[in-house]
């Protein structure tokens, strides 16, 4: 599929047109099941020092679907998008968790001419080892009968013995919308489950990308190992390695402060 024909919903968190009181502009990129506006409040945190675009990925929120899940067609349409506005007068800051962080890194590496800094989330540049937590969570929504729901406080009931945490039930039932007199899936939960692996799997495309990237960890997430760091050295190599403390994978909904400190420091740094 052309990455020109595949749509993506954007949001803007400040005024692009606004350059005067701001010292640059950020790209944010959602990890699985995740949706652009899951990063509005590091956005709104950053104002007004930044203006920010959050991105639905393909298959997520509100933008288009594909046939496949494919790294390098969602960096190209990635920055098809950016190119036909929000980077059309230069390059911009680049953010991406997990899933995102993999298609942040590929358009870093296919189209550095776009990416001032990268910021890379809780995850690396190589085939992760276990996708057993994110088979499991998509497992369990698709055990849901949409057919036989009958609200979103039922769907929610019914996921607490297969997803015990509250606050993770909570972000993937975003992801459930009202359709009619039923329900549906916004994302493309079929393809998801589908090609997990394939989203598990990274092969890199371009590179080296000689500019600034953070590199951020959850200390308590596994998902950056020191095996992991010769090719992300290799690939990016001016990266910094910060690990936020007490925190998992998600690391920007579970220490936002930190976080968004650290991105600051980094993206205002001569």
């Amino acid at each position: 599929m052309n990455p020109d024909s595949i749509p993506l919903h954007t949001t803007a968190v400040g005024d692009p047109s606004d350059t005067d009181r701001t010292t640059g502009r950020i790209v944010f990129l959602h990890g699985l099941f995740g949706q652009g506006k899951n990063f509005t409040s590091i956005a709104k945190a950053l104002q007004p020092d930044f203006v920010s675009l959050l991105v639905d990925l393909p298959n997520h929120g509100r933008s288009g679907w594909t046939q496949r899940v494919d790294f390098e067609q969602m960096a190209d349409t990635v920055a098809t998008e950016l190119r036909r506005g929000f980077a059309a007068d230069g390059p911009v800051h680049l953010v991406g968790h997990s899933m995102g962080g993999k298609v942040a890194m590929t358009v870093a590496l296919r189209h550095p001419d776009l990416i001032d800094r990268l910021v890379v989330v809780d995850i690396a540049p190589v085939a992760s080892s276990d996708m057993s937590e994110f088979r499991h969570l998509l497992g369990a929504l698709d055990t849901l009968d949409l057919s036989d729901l009958p609200s979103r406080t039922e769907a929610d009931a019914r996921l607490t013995e297969l997803i015990p945490n509250r606050t993770t039930r909570g972000f993937l039932l975003q992801n459930l919308r009202a359709d009619g007199d039923g329900w549906r899936w916004q994302a493309n939960l079929d393809l998801l489950l589908r090609d997990l692996p394939e989203i598990g799997d990274f092969v890199p495309s371009g590179g080296p990308f000689d500019r600034p990237v953070l590199w951020v960890a959850g200390a308590r997430s596994p998902y950056i190992t020191p095996e992991a760091e010769p090719p992300m050295r290799e690939l990016f190599p001016r990266t910094v390695l910060v690990t936020i403390k007490g925190a998992g994978h998600w690391v920007h909904s579970e220490k936002p402060e930190a976080f968004t400190s650290a991105l600051r420091v980094f993206l205002t740094a001569d």
